[in-house]
């Protein structure tokens, strides 16, 4: 087989070939010893010698883990970048991908951003995500679907002994989080009726609050008080995240969405705001070319890049999506040359690993375990870390995702106080118990 012709097809030729040579369950390992990484198969070497070449995304990944659904050629995976906190922890995200490529690509920037987020948040878990690719010969929609690959999903994490907790993200619902639970205790946000915390964007949008009023705090002493807001993506947590803007008075918002229906629902909820609405095409980035203070991107990854960078016309990103910059230091960099302020996602947009974080030990009004990431008090708060990482910025002149993650990746280095390193000992039992060989999953 020619070189990178596996990371060049699509989910579903990828999945075609792997069952032609009846491979179900796949892993890539991080070899610390031997300082490379290991593929489960022979015929998987070429995706190794991808992880092992890229200096862009991979960065020493403890464990990728992949199984092939039994009925509807879906392709679930496990990325776990670090444990030296706990248990890799991170959402499942449902979504279509082109080719491998992007699908491995996603994966290991979603799985290294949340173990900085959650060593900056202050948790003892590690960074780990879930992705699902979706068949697009199937509908997305279709509950019985839905509830067949989720519930599929939840055995696939059973199946990895606890080194991975998961929980919702893009493209899962509370509903979806239930079909896993259904199936395995290694995960987080299911609904409010089985005793789980449910949606957590309400407390994800009042994160970027925190970090755009420090922003306007460190640039000018300002508050968001008459400012104008552009919004990328008005789902789960941009809906919310209007709402809140309003209520602190900012004078206008312009948001673009891919679903008119949600825009016309926006325009309903706000008609008496002053709201402008921008019905936008996936490949749409007019947003960023905006007269406005605070640009705030809350869709996909990867959209602060060379192309889009120079159009911005805000002084202040700040927003929920993850993996905003493309390539993290070229672009962390061009928006800092440009004198535009970023704060890093993975700082403000903690709120919905925290709130999973919780879930485990109970509830009470006005939980102080989630109000002090929220406050201007607690030193380790959105708005205080924020501020932290500007000044450190302006007083280096480095950029601020730099300095953010420098500090983020000291944090994360600590081993968890009671069980240590405890995910790479599980890694490691997969590997020795032959994980991948269960040839169950080809049985009908």
């Amino acid at each position: 087989m020619n070189k990178i012709n596996l990371l060049y097809r699509n989910p579903q030729e990828f999945i075609n070939h792997l069952k032609s040579k009846n491979i179900f369950r796949f892993y890539f390992v991080y070899d610390f010893q031997k300082k490379e990484v290991v593929a489960s198969h022979p015929e998987l070497r070429e995706i190794s010698d991808f992880l092992n070449s890229d200096e862009r995304d991979f960065s020493k990944h403890e464990g990728l883990f992949f199984q092939i659904s039994k009925h509807h050629d879906v392709l679930f995976g496990a990325f776990i970048h670090q444990t030296n906190r706990g248990q890799a922890a991170g959402g499942v995200r449902f979504w279509t991908y082109q080719r491998i490529e992007e699908y491995m690509r996603d994966g290991l920037r979603l799985a290294k951003g949340m173990t900085l987020k959650n060593a900056l948040a202050g948790l003892w878990w590690g960074g780990g995500k879930g992705v699902i690719a979706h068949n697009p010969a199937i509908d997305k929609n279709d509950f019985d679907f839905r509830k067949a690959i989720y519930r599929e999903y939840g055995s696939f994490i059973t199946s990895l002994k606890g080194c991975y907790v998961t929980a919702e993200d893009a493209g899962t619902s509370v509903t979806d989080m239930k079909n896993v639970f259904s199936q395995t205790r290694f995960t987080t946000c299911i609904p409010e009726s089985l005793g789980g915390s449910g949606n957590p964007s309400v407390p994800t949008a009042r994160g970027v609050i925190s970090g755009m009023e420090a922003a306007l705090f460190f640039h000018s002493r300002e508050s968001l008080k008459n400012k104008t807001v552009a919004i990328q993506g008005a789902g789960n947590v941009g809906k919310p995240l209007i709402g809140i803007l309003f209520d602190r008075g900012v004078k206008k918002i312009i948001v673009s969405d891919i679903s008119q229906a949600r825009l016309y629902n926006l325009m309903e909820k706000f008609k008496d705001k002053n709201l402008r609405i921008k019905l936008a095409t996936i490949d749409d980035d007019s947003i960023f070319e905006e007269e406005c203070d605070i640009l705030s991107p809350c869709a996909t990854g990867a959209i602060l890049n060379e192309r889009t960078i120079p159009n911005i016309k805000a002084r202040i990103v700040c927003g929920a999506s993850n993996n905003q910059l493309e390539d993290t230091e070229r672009d962390d960099l061009l928006l800092h040359d440009l004198g535009i302020i970023y704060i890093p996602d993975f700082l403000t947009n903690r709120m919905g690993i925290v709130n999973c974080a919780n879930e485990q030990y109970g509830y009470v009004n006005n939980d102080t375990y989630i109000e002090k990431h929220l406050n201007r008090e607690w030193e380790y708060s959105i708005y205080q870390t924020s501020l932290k990482v500007l000044n450190e910025s302006k007083n280096s002149s480095l950029p601020p995702g730099k300095v953010a993650i420098t500090l983020a990746e000291e944090l994360s280095k600590e081993e968890h106080p009671i069980f240590g390193h405890r995910g790479l000992q599980i890694i490691d039992s997969l590997r020795k118990n032959n994980w991948h060989t269960d040839h169950s999953l080809n049985a009908d």
